[in-house]
């Protein structure tokens, strides 16, 4: 792996990071994906292209640990505890009481999305990709972007109720 390489995958690393979250609600189990990825990554770094966008790979491969991990857990059960979902929260939102609420109550709503629709949103909300870079990220077509974020949008804005305020209801 030449110096350059490996200087861009440690400036992924906090957007790896931020992705994972997004999928996984849970700052440790982020932590332990970006983990798993970068391991994953590095055992196949000859399947990479030199030239091409190492980010999108390492997205992807971040996205497949997960489906992975959550095959087998599916296999194996796994309860999630409460307190894992509030530890996701911002710290700062401690201060005040109803930000710290509606905030537990999205992370909530996230979890209940299908995992594509959660990484699409992600993407797209959170990593602020436009639907086009989404689309390549994900190795999907465009138009399926779309349709997951609208389908995850009006899930979230169904799980949600009024409390969403219709700030989910945005597009770009």
């Amino acid at each position: 792996m030449s110096d350059e390489t490996r200087a861009e995958l440690i400036r992924l690393l906090p957007r790896l990071r931020r992705f994972a979250l997004g999928l996984t609600g849970n700052p440790e189990d982020a932590d332990d994906l970006v983990q798993a990825a970068c391991e994953r990554a590095l055992n196949r770094l000859h399947q990479w292209r030199p030239g091409t966008r190492l980010d999108s790979w390492m997205f992807r491969i971040v996205q497949t640990t997960r489906i992975d991990e959550i095959r087998r857990t599916k296999r194996r059960g796994h309860a999630a505890d409460p307190s894992e979902i509030e530890a996701a929260a911002d710290p700062g939102a401690h201060r005040v009481g109803e930000g710290k609420m509606m905030l537990s109550q999205v992370t909530e709503a996230l979890e209940r999305l299908p995992p594509e629709q959660r990484a699409v949103l992600t993407l797209v909300g959170v990593e602020q990709y436009s639907y086009k870079e989404a689309a390549d990220l994900l190795e999907i077509p465009i138009g399926t972007v779309m349709s997951r974020l609208a389908r995850a949008r009006l899930r979230l804005h169904e799980l949600l109720g009024d409390s969403a305020d219709g700030r989910l209801a945005g597009g770009r």
